[in-house]
């Protein structure tokens, strides 16, 4: 099974990425608090980032790297749980017909 699945997740990888594209860019049309909460994060973040001396710079640069890496490791695998979560109900729903 665990083929099947690593499977599953190579060939949605780019269905994903695509879908996580879209739903950015329609936040960033639709959701003006969406839009205002990442504007003051970023703003928040370069306020720390420039209050480090220089020798720091590159640490909190490569830590907002790291986390941004985070998130798109989180958001692919909560796509993928929903594609899997589907393909189960839809699995559920065939048996009882």
């Amino acid at each position: 099974m665990l083929n099947t699945e690593k499977s599953l997740e190579i060939m949605l990888e780019p269905l994903i990425r695509k879908r996580l594209e879209v739903l950015y860019s329609d936040l960033q049309e639709a959701e003006s608090t969406y839009v205002s909460l990442r504007d003051e994060c970023d703003k928040q973040f370069s306020v720390m980032r420039n209050s480090l001396p220089d020798h720091l710079q590159h640490n909190a640069f490569m830590y907002e790297d790291v986390q941004l890496e985070l998130q798109a490791i989180v958001e692919s695998r909560i796509y993928l749980q929903g594609f899997k979560d589907a393909i189960e109900l839809f699995s559920e729903l065939n048996i009882y017909k």
